[in-house]
């Protein structure tokens, strides 16, 4: 068994500014899949969303985070967020990092606009401000005494148990604290016991949920669907925002062609080199991300073309090989040369706006169980996020949930010690039957993306939900007889995931943010002003 006081899993921005925070006051276990810089903060290119322009102010930040979510924005976190972000900002720059700055003064930075901002307030690093802010984060835990990293270690299931009883040992509820979680050693293939007082979900998205995504292997919603299993409430999961602009060629995978460079003024055009956004907004490219990744698929459904094109070359080529070094080289790495040429663009599934629901201080419905990034939702977000919302979202509620569990730290502490049962694996064997694994994770992809993308039906949204029902009896049953993998772990979480997203898009009967119903394309603020709640029933 490995003891500790605070566990943490996940390694992006939001689990590491979490993790420096706590380790003033007990011990620190960071469990990551991968090694620790491998995350999606550190695949961020845009920048982080934040009120330093004498010419902006926190009300137009509010306004324009309430005017993307479309109506589902909880206002009050809104505020705390937008209002509490410059600090957070300049505490990452005290602890090393280097954003791009425009004038002599420390916090005097460039700043930059993308679609739905009314302001140029995008905080960047060129164009890999995550990989500076991660690479800043890791350099500052891997420094601290206090801090364990365990990397190629994928958390299986949350430890919980209950107070609550009725007679006997009949429960009244679910298991309502957390005290840890069971970890699998990928290396060894043991999965060991974690035990902690606080434990603190930062696993990212699920967007690995689709066929074609900008996330990387790893988004499979681990903690969404850890959370869930263990009966913390989960909200607005059908809100899955589809990037409009993710690289199209075979060798590409992921590569996300940021919205910063929309920002700076590129096209969006056709097959025939004609722009198209007018049709959709008088925003024209710099509309919302829903209202792009929309007018992206009408326009490839109706031409049949394979991609569209985002055209900068209008732009001086020392500028743009100045403003965005990494896309100019990664696109020259597939023969692209975006100062000369358009680049051909698809939309991908991006982020996910819902996720464990949690209050101003990123605590769950459990006791002693935190959740924070891309892994909550907190009713920032609504019903579909403002670019560069997300970085933001997740320094402000690491810091909001440091300073809280702090304060049920000190009462765990003051509890009796629970026992923790083992890993129990008696009577499973070794896989003889990988490839389970591997259809079905292709199948989850497909199915989703073809019935549960960016337009949807009440008659796909059903096929879906029957199909996903059979491939999760499979799981189940695989789960069960033998012994888990990483691959077996990821597979299980990606297809709770997509049962909760189609739950709750047949649950919102109206079109709203990121979710577009053919049957119910108008919105119905009469009865859907609401999130949309699931809890798993025991």
């Amino acid at each position: 068994m490995i003891e500790t006081d605070f566990l943490v899993i996940g390694s992006g921005v939001a689990g590491l500014s979490y993790a420096l925070k706590v380790a003033q006051f007990g011990r620190v276990v960071i469990i990551t899949k991968k090694k620790i810089y491998k995350t999606n903060t550190a695949l961020a290119q845009g920048g982080v969303a934040a009120v330093f322009s004498k010419t902006d102010s926190f009300e137009n930040h509010v306004a324009d985070t309430l005017a993307a979510g479309d109506g589902l924005c909880d206002e009050d976190v809104v505020r705390m967020v937008v209002e509490n972000g410059p600090e957070r900002i300049r505490e990452l720059v005290d602890l090393g990092a280097r954003f791009n700055r425009e004038g002599g003064g420390k916090y005097d930075f460039s700043l930059g606009r993308e679609g739905g901002h009314s302001q140029n307030r995008i905080i960047h690093a060129r164009d890999l401000t995550g990989k500076e802010i991660e690479d800043v984060l890791v350099h500052n835990v891997e420094q601290h005494e206090n801090i364990t990293i365990l990397e190629n270690h994928v958390a299986v299931n949350l430890i919980t148990y209950s107070t609550s009883v009725r007679s006997g040992l009949v429960r009244t509820q679910h298991e309502n604290i957390c005290c840890g979680a069971y970890v699998l050693d990928n290396e060894t293939g043991k999965v060991e016991t974690v035990a902690a007082k606080v434990t603190l979900l930062a696993t990212g998205g699920g967007s690995k949920v689709y066929l074609y995504t900008s996330n990387p292997d790893t988004a499979t919603g681990d903690g969404i669907a850890m959370a869930y299993r263990a009966g913390a409430t989960v909200a607005n999961m059908e809100f899955v925002q589809f990037h409009p602009t993710c690289l199209f060629h075979p060798e590409a995978k992921n590569f996300l062609i940021s919205e910063a460079v929309r920002g700076e003024g590129a096209y969006l055009i056709d097959e025939k080199g004609n722009r198209f956004m007018g049709k959709y907004s008088p925003d024209l490219e710099l509309a919302c991300r829903d209202v792009v990744a929309r007018a992206i698929d009408s326009e490839l459904k109706k031409t049949g073309a394979d991609s569209v094109f985002l055209d900068i070359t209008h732009k001086d080529p020392d500028f743009i090989r100045k403003r965005f070094p990494n896309i100019h080289a990664k696109c020259l790495e597939f023969g692209i040369d975006i100062t000369q040429q358009p680049i051909p663009v698809v939309p991908a599934a991006h982020y996910m706006c819902g996720g464990v629901a949690t209050d101003l201080n990123g605590r769950s419905d459990i006791q002693c169980l935190y959740a924070v990034g891309e892994t909550a939702c907190t009713g920032l977000h609504g019903a579909n996020r403002l670019a560069s919302n997300s970085l933001l979202e997740a320094l402000v509620y690491a810091h909001n949930a440091a300073h809280s569990s702090l304060k049920e730290f000190e009462q765990a502490a003051k509890n009796p010690t629970v026992d923790l049962d083992p890993w129990d694996e008696t009577n499973t064997l070794d896989s003889d039957e990988a490839i389970m694994v591997t259809h079905n994770w292709d199948e989850i992809r497909r199915l989703m993306w073809n019935y549960v993308g960016i337009v949807r039906s009440d008659k796909r949204l059903h096929r879906a939900q029957r199909r996903i029902e059979m491939i999760q009896h499979e799981i189940e049953e695989y789960y069960w007889d033998f012994k888990i993998t990483a691959d077996l772990i990821e597979l299980r979480n990606l297809a709770m995931v997509a049962e909760l997203i189609i739950k709750c898009a047949l649950m919102r009967k109206e079109s709203r943010g990121l979710h577009y119903n053919l049957w119910y394309p108008d919105k119905d603020d009469a009865n859907c002003l609401v999130p949309t709640l699931v809890q798993k029933t025991f």
